[in-house]
């Protein structure tokens, strides 16, 4: 075996990791020619060192690099819409809604019924904009210091305005979601505003598409406790699905709909 190979081969695989892409030991085994077995090695040692997260057929890195909002609006948007359709279907007549941040969140908004004298409180720019461009529902935007990455406000001021509001029902944005650890997120300023958000609403709503649950993040918003229901697409493996239930997460999918 050559060991500078192999080494540089490693570095290759953890400046991956760094940049926060997701190693497949099968096609860096394809790249290097070379067996899937030393690939795995590889990803042992550096696990061993904690600079990624091994999986099935991989790795991940042990946090992924937050990308702004813009990035990530219109990617997977038929899964998204999916979620977003369950959640639409839960709102009631004459609720004051509270759509956080999040690209899932926005597809919240096309869903929405016009003739149930709803109102949409949120602190998304781009949510804001869209029910603007509906026109029938009205709106409240809660201000401060927009953050490029959240996509909206979640400093000191946009946390304060919160005490204003008697949230009927909130769908809130997460990172990362676990079975065991809760719902989390990369950002501290998010992770203050999500938490105060949780405590003025009456419901709360997580929509998470399953890479959510591959991903970590360091500041946890809430846990079973804390969130009413739970959405989770159809193709979540089943083993995930059994370990939320098992911790008492109320869990919804599309095709098992149940409200």
């Amino acid at each position: 075996m050559n060991t500078s190979l192999s080494i540089s081969r490693r570095d290759v695989i953890e400046a991956r990791l760094a940049q926060g892409q997701e190693i497949v030991a099968s096609a860096i085994a394809v790249e290097f020619d070379i067996s899937e077995d030393a690939v795995r090695r590889d990803l042992r040692a550096l696990a061993a060192e904690g600079k990624c997260r091994r999986v099935y057929g991989g790795a991940l890195p042990l946090a992924t690099p937050s990308r702004p909002l813009a990035e990530r609006i219109g990617k997977a948007s038929e899964r998204k819409t999916a979620l977003a359709r369950v959640a639409a279907s839960t709102v009631t007549a004459g609720e004051l809604l509270f759509l956080d941040c999040g690209s899932t969140n926005l597809a919240i908004t096309a869903l929405l019924p016009g003739d149930q004298k709803l109102t949409v409180a949120t602190n998304s720019i781009d949510i804001a904009a869209a029910i603007m461009k509906r026109g029938d529902i009205p709106l409240i935007l809660i201000g401060g210091m927009v953050d490029p990455v959240v996509g909206g406000s979640v400093d000191a001021s946009a946390t304060a305005r919160l005490d204003e509001l008697n949230i009927d029902r909130c769908f809130v944005g997460a990172c990362a979601v676990s079975a065991q650890s809760g719902m989390s997120v990369q950002e501290h300023g998010d992770a203050t505003f999500k938490r105060k958000l949780i405590e003025r609403s009456a419901i709360n709503i997580v929509l998470a598409t399953s890479e959510k649950f591959q991903e970590r993040a360091p500041h946890r918003i809430g846990g079973v406790n804390d969130i009413d229901w739970l959405i989770v697409e159809d193709t979540l493996d089943t083993g995930t699905k059994q370990a939320l239930s098992e911790a008492g997460y109320a869990v919804m999918t599309p095709s098992q709909n149940t409200l």
